[in-house]
C-alpha cells in the first residue's frame, strides 16, 4: 500500500512502529566505533594502528556502496515499495554479520575484522538508507518531520543505552570478560532487526512517489549540486560528525588512562547516552519557538563551551567528568534529532528542481559523509597516538607525557575547534520554516499540475 506523506503529526503508534528498529542498529553503531576498536585491539591483540587502518579501509570501501544503495532505493520497486522492500531485504545479511563481528574466535586476525567489518557495514547501508529515506518520505510538515526524526534518533540512544548495559546484563547474567558481553549483544541484534522491521513494514505504508522518474544520472547530480542548502548542510554535518567521532573513538582510554578509573567506562556511557535521551525531547520543543538550525547551533555552542574544560581534568577528577557527561550528553540529542530532520527539508530543494522525490539518494550521500567522518576519527586519532607513543594495555605504566597529551588533544580540543566550523556554517542557514512552507506549496502546485 502506498500514502501520501502526511500534513502533520504521524500517529503515535505508527511513530513508535516506524521508530522500533532504530534500537537493534543503534547497537551496532556504538561496538562498531567504541567497543570493537579496543576489543579487538586490547583482547584479540590485534596492534593497534592495524585496528585504526583497517577500519579506515571499511568505511572507505562502504563509502562506495552508499550512492549505488541511494540510486537503486530511489529507482528500482520491490513488490513490498522502494523504501520498505530495500529495508526488509537487507535486515537479515546485517543481523549475520553483526553476529559474525561481534563474535569473533580467539585467533581472529586482521583478515577477520576485514572480511565481517566490510560484510557489517554494507548490510547496514542497506538497511539505513531506505530507513531513514522512507521517515523523510511520510511526513512532508517542517515539524512534523523533526517528531519523526526525534523519536527514530531517540530509539537510536536508547539501543545505544542497552548496548552500553550489556557487560553489567551479561555480568548479572553470570557472563565473565567483554567477549561474553559481545555475545549477548550478537544475539540480541540477530532477533531483533528482523523483528522490528517485519513489524515496520506491517504497520506502515509505503509512501506515494511524485510520479515522475528521477533524472539521469548527470543531469541528477547537476541537481545536486545546485542544492546550496544541502551543500552547507552537509558541509557542517561532516565537520560535528568528525567532532563526535574524535571523543566517541578515544572515550574508554580517555577514561581508563587520564581519569585512571577503567571501572567507570560503562557508567560514565550509560550517563551520556542517558541525558542524550532526556536531551530529544528538548531540544524538539526549543526547535518548534526558533527553528532547528538555529537550536542546533545553539546546541554545538554550549557542548564547545562544556568540553574545553575536559583538559583541566586529570586523574581521580570523576565527579568534574560526570557533569561533562551530563550537560554535552543533552547536547547530544540535538546533534542526533535535529540535522536529520533538516535533511528532509533540503530534499524538497532537490524536488522542486528536479521534479522527483529522491530521499535515497540524498541519505545516501548523508550516509557517506556520516561513515567518512566517523572513519577519519577511527583512521587518523589511533596512528596519532601510536607515532605519540601512546600505549594500549591499561598496566601499561611507561606512557609518557606526549602520548596523554595527544589523546587529551584528540579528544577534547580538536573537536572543539571542529564545531566552531560547524556553528558558522548553520547559524544563517536560509531553510527555515517559512521557506520550507514555500517549498511544499510549490510541490503540491507542481503535482496539481502533473
Amino acid at each position: 500500500m502506498t500514502e501520501s506523506p502526511v500534513r502533520g503529526d504521524l500517529p503515535v503508534a505508527r511513530l513508535a512502529a516506524y521508530a522500533g528498529p532504530a534500537l537493534p542498529l543503534a547497537a551496532l553503531t556504538l561496538p562498531l566505533y567504541v567497543i570493537l576498536p579496543t576489543f579487538y585491539a586490547e583482547t584479540i591483540g590485534l596492534p593497534l594502528a592495524q585496528v585504526g587502518f583497517i577500519l579506515l579501509a571499511v568505511r572507505l570501501i562502504d563509502a562506495l556502496s552508499d550512492p549505488v544503495v541511494g540510486v537503486l532505493s530511489d529507482r528500482f520497486h520491490p513488490p513490498l515499495g522502494r523504501r520498505r522492500g530495500w529495508f526488509l531485504a537487507a535486515s537479515l545479511p546485517a543481523a549475520l554479520a553483526a553476529y559474525m563481528i561481534l563474535t569473533p574466535p580467539e585467533d581472529a586476525t586482521g583478515l577477520y575484522l576485514l572480511g565481517w567489518g566490510i560484510a557489517l557495514s554494507l548490510g547496514y547501508t542497506a538497511c539505513v538508507i531506505p530507513y531513514t529515506a522512507w521517515g523523510a518520505d511520510l511526513v512532508s510538515d517542517y515539524h512534523g518531520r523533526s517528531r519523526i526524526a526525534g523519536a527514530r534518533e531517540g530509539m537510536v540512544l536508547v539501543g545505544t543505552l542497552l548496548a552500553v548495559s550489556v557487560p553489567g546484563i551479561a555480568e548479572a547474567l553470570g557472563a565473565k570478560g567483554q567477549a561474553l558481553s559481545l555475545q549477548v549483544l550478537a544475539l540480541f541484534v540477530v532477533v531483533a532487526l528482523p523483528v522490528l522491521t517485519l513489524i515496520a513494514v506491517w504497520r506502515l505504508p509505503e509512501p506515494a512517489d511524485t510520479g515522475r522518474a528521477p533524472p539521469a544520472l548527470r543531469a541528477g547530480l547537476a541537481h545536486v549540486r545546485a542544492n546550496r542548502p544541502f551543500l552547507r548542510l552537509l558541509a557542517a554535518f561532516v565537520l560535528n560528525g568528525f567532532a563526535n567521532g574524535l571523543p566517541a573513538t578515544l572515550f574508554l582510554f580517555f577514561v581508563a588512562r587520564v581519569l585512571e578509573a577503567p571501572q567507570m567506562q560503562g557508567p560514565f556511557l550509560f550517563l551520556y547516552f542517558l541525558c542524550g535521551v532526556a536531551g530529544v525531547p528538548v531540544w524538539l520543543a526549543v526547535s518548534r519557538r526558533f527553528g532547528k538550525h538555529r537550536t542546533w547551533s545553539v546546541a554545538m555552542l554550549g557542548a564547545c563551551a562544556i568540553f574545553i574544560t575536559v583538559p583541566l581534568l586529570g586523574p581521580g577528577d570523576l565527579w568534574g567528568f560526570g557533569v561533562i557527561c551530563v550537560l554535552t550528553g543533552l547536547a547530544l540529542g540535538a546533534d542526533l534529532a535535529l540535522p536529520s530532520a533538516i535533511q528532509a527539508d533540503v530534499i524538497d530543494v532537490d524536488t522542486v528542481s528536479s521534479g522527483s522525490r529522491r530521499s535515497g539518494l540524498y541519505f545516501a550521500l548523508w550516509g557517506l559523509a556520516t561513515k567518512l567522518s566517523l572513519a577519519l576519527a577511527v583512521g587518523l586519532a589511533f596512528p596519532v597516538l601510536e607515532l605519540a607513543g601512546f600505549q594500549t594495555t591499561r598496566v601499561a605504566a611507561d606512557t609518557g607525557r606526549a602520548g596523554l597529551g595527544a589523546l587529551v588533544a584528540l579528544y577534547a580540543i580538536v573537536p572543539v575547534v571542529l564545531k566552531l566550523a560547524a556553528i558558522a556554517l548553520m547559524w544563517r542557514f536560509p531553510l527555515d520554516a517559512n521557506e520550507h512552507a514555500r517549498l511544499s506549496r510549490e510541490i503540491s502546485d507542481n503535482l496539481v499540475r502533473s
